[in-house]
């Protein structure tokens, strides 16, 4: 089956970079490496004919008409079917919807996605997100349309072969686990907790940002602090992986979040997690883990710990995910847990099984 994938028709920022590769602008872009990845000859749907670094680049005019467009600007999906039906095929569109709905704000674009999810069938990445697209579908649309619904979703899962062997640091390094500083990510909460925390002990507040997120007015105030260093997005997945193994501790701030597969792959290369106690995150850790806070106080506290006693705080997480996978020894439990837990090639053959299920 030939496969396109439709990403970054949303934003006015290029989504290819000269030399071909995809540019790291928020998480949709690894959602759509996987989908290329998992289909060696898809393509991308773009605005260009072209070779990119290791697919090709089509335009609507190029594109196979038996094609199926996976779709990753969810909103826009009844507007693919309206521009590949004008030349008399009959298009398949699947929405792969890898951000919240609740992401949107406004009434049209609700009404656009309920239509998109009654007309074409849904991925979803977790569950979560499956459950807000149902929602969205039942109360934008009419019952009719509601029925139609088809959602499937699974968790996206790390790849564990990226993981790099831990570097130290002469001063542990706070990472700012998002790439953006929209306001569900509580970027101002986050930088009230590290700052209460550089003020009792040194650290090194790190944040890799986006283009847009690098002039927000959160990204200027960490920048004039002799504490934090604001920079871009790293420039590939072997340079994020490699700052990842010098992380000390992060803190998760965001009141929702669809997965959360940086706080996952943080975790994996050995950084503390402090994440906020909410459903979302529970889902992230193993039962009984220790660092999820009711209050920015208790943030500052678990965060204090994680930088003066980082490594007491990896034991303690370890003993935590042996006693929930019945391992007999504590050393590299918590890696052992994510990785049957949290499995790319779970998500892998779930997604292709469910694309078999609706396509064929």
């Amino acid at each position: 089956m030939a496969v396109a994938v439709k990403y970054g028709w949303l934003t006015d920022e290029p989504i290819i970079t000269p030399d071909g590769s995809l540019v790291t602008t928020d998480g949709g872009v690894t959602v759509a490496r996987r989908v290329l990845q998992m289909y060696p000859d898809a393509v991308l749907l773009g605005s260009f004919t072209g070779k990119a670094d290791g697919f090709d680049v089509v335009t609507y005019s190029d594109l196979d008409p038996a094609s199926l467009v996976i779709n990753l600007d969810v909103i826009d999906s009844v507007g693919v079917f309206q521009r590949l039906h004008r030349g008399g095929a009959e298009p398949r569109i699947m929405n792969f919807q890898w951000i919240n709905p609740s992401t949107f704000h406004h009434p049209v674009n609700f009404a656009a996605m309920g239509l998109s999810y009654a007309m074409f069938p849904t991925f979803c990445a977790g569950e979560r997100t499956a459950v807000e697209v149902r929602e969205v579908a039942r109360k934008w649309t009419v019952p009719t349309l509601a029925e139609r619904v088809r959602v499937a979703w699974a968790d996206l899962g790390v790849r564990a072969e990226m993981v790099r062997p831990r570097q130290t640091t002469d001063i542990p390094v706070v990472l700012y686990p998002a790439i953006s500083t929209v306001a569900r990510k509580q970027p101002q909460a986050f930088v009230e907790i590290v700052e209460a925390v550089a003020k009792q002990t040194p650290i090194r507040v790190e944040a890799r940002l986006n283009t847009t997120a690098l002039a927000s007015e959160t990204a200027m105030y960490l920048s004039r602090q002799k504490w934090a260093k604001v920079r871009p997005l790293a420039k590939g997945r072997e340079e994020y992986w490699d700052e990842l193994s010098r992380t000390t501790a992060y803190v998760a701030t965001a009141t929702e979040e669809a997965y959360g597969l940086e706080y996952v792959e943080a975790l994996m290369a050995g950084a503390v997690g402090i994440l906020p106690n909410k459903p979302w995150a529970q889902r992230l850790v193993p039962d009984g883990y220790p660092f999820l806070y009711e209050s920015k106080a208790q943030a500052e506290q678990m965060l204090l710990r994680a930088v003066t006693s980082p490594d007491q705080c990896r034991a303690e997480v370890d003993a935590v995910a042996a006693r929930a996978i019945g391992a007999t020894s504590n050393a590299g439990a918590l890696q052992a847990w994510i990785q049957a837990n949290h499995n790319v090639a779970d998500f892998d053959e779930q997604f292709k099984a469910q694309v078999r299920e609706w396509f064929g």
